[in-house]
């Protein structure tokens, strides 16, 4: 028995409940890659965000699936749904991404067929407590259904070490598309300020979902000790989100919510700064777009942020709004580190984080997997846990 299908045609299932953000350009990304490596492939995701037009827009199927971006109760039912999609679709791989899909799709597949489980970030950093517990113990059960599990950084591997997670683990970072995500030069910087209408304040940018994994609370907190040394300084947060109406009550007259766009990358041009106040991540693909920009960034020390910009960086503690202020503030007042630390980012970028790459470390992951998978099963039989 093979797990490959008819003509020896790879079939891949892609199933993500984020739809938006860096984990919905991800998936979108791995399945245009693929799609031009002449493979089958199908994403499962709900039909909101942009996901799905850009799965169909790659060439690639787009099929329907509810569920909620929590893990849940609930999360069986979609089990459920998500089985029989599998069933139809008899894919010879199942790619999880994130801890929704995670949890229904590892219950829903248990192991029969080649299943990858991409945390993109583990859920138990978004909980406290006994759900903490309740979530690493899930994810300890939940290895044993995942053929592998994929970590977007070495320090997210750690994180799943750490919690007692024992399982198949490969490391492939993030990459971004650094044709897309140009080095943006002093005449970029001034003509994206003028399409989107700013002055020549100095800017900090956050680009992000409006959330508590993103940090923008602190950020906002942050803010006043930032106007109290740079007192014509610009915020702006970029991104919407189920914290947006908290954020626009606390905004003050120098801070701007400016919503989802389309045009992020005008945003990074613009920006002084680039600000990442992230609680937790596994490595912010966001990141990687402002390196990739020749941003100067200032991030919380998460999981994959030290592994992206090495030496390029402005890294403090998750939740100090004293440090993430100072480290903001001295960026503003010294444009010319600012802008050696962008230069080194971009730089980096190239090195270590181009999309290409790690696309083609996906697929080489899928070879294998499937590999062992096809040995496996020939003389055993599908796997059970």
């Amino acid at each position: 028995m093979s797990w490959m299908g008819e003509n020896n045609r790879r079939s891949v299932l892609h199933v993500s409940q984020p739809t938006e953000g860096g984990v919905g350009r991800y998936v979108a990304d791995l399945a245009a890659d693929q799609v031009a490596r002449g493979w089958d492939v199908a994403v499962a995701s709900p039909t909101y965000g942009e996901l799905s037009a850009r799965t169909v827009a790659a060439g690639a199927r787009h099929i329907a699936w509810t569920a909620g971006r929590m893990p849940g109760p609930s999360s069986v039912l979609h089990a459920v749904s998500l089985s029989r999609i599998v069933e139809r679709e008899r894919p010879d791989l199942v790619h999880l991404h994130s801890s929704s899909a995670g949890l229904s799709g590892r219950l829903a597949v248990r192991g029969r067929r080649p299943t990858i489980f991409q945390p993109h970030a583990w859920s138990f950093e978004a909980v406290g407590g006994p759900l903490h517990l309740a979530a690493a113990a899930w994810e300890r059960r939940g290895a044993g259904w995942a053929t592998a599990i994929v970590c977007v950084s070495e320090a997210e591997r750690l994180r799943g070490e750490e919690h007692g997670i024992r399982a198949r683990w490969l490391v492939v970072p993030n990459g971004v598309d650094l044709e897309a995500y140009s080095e943006a030069s002093t005449a970029e910087r001034t003509a994206a300020r003028r399409r989107l209408e700013l002055g020549e304040e100095p800017l900090v940018v956050c680009i992000g979902r409006l959330s508590r994994q993103k940090g923008q609370d602190v950020l906002l907190e942050a803010w006043p000790a930032v106007l109290a040394r740079v007192a014509d300084a610009q915020l702006v947060l970029v991104g919407d989100g189920p914290d947006g109406k908290e954020l626009r009550r606390r905004a003050g007259p120098s801070v701007r919510l400016v919503g989802h766009r389309a045009d992020v990358d005008d945003w990074l041009a613009a920006a002084d700064v680039v600000a990442l106040p992230s609680r937790w991540e596994g490595m912010s693909i966001g990141m990687l777009e402002a390196m990739a920009r020749g941003k100067s960034i200032v991030a919380t020390d998460v999981p994959g942020a030290l592994e992206a910009l090495g030496d390029a960086h402005g890294l403090v503690p998750v939740e100090d709004p004293s440090a993430l202020a100072d480290a903001i503030a001295v960026r503003l007042l010294a444009p010319e580190r600012a802008a050696a630390e962008g230069r080194r980012a971009r730089q980096r970028a190239e090195r270590a984080f181009d999309l290409a790459t790690t696309t083609a470390r996906i697929a080489d992951v899928y070879d294998e997997l499937l590999g062992v998978e096809a040995r496996v099963s020939s003389s055993t039989g599908p796997t059970t846990p």
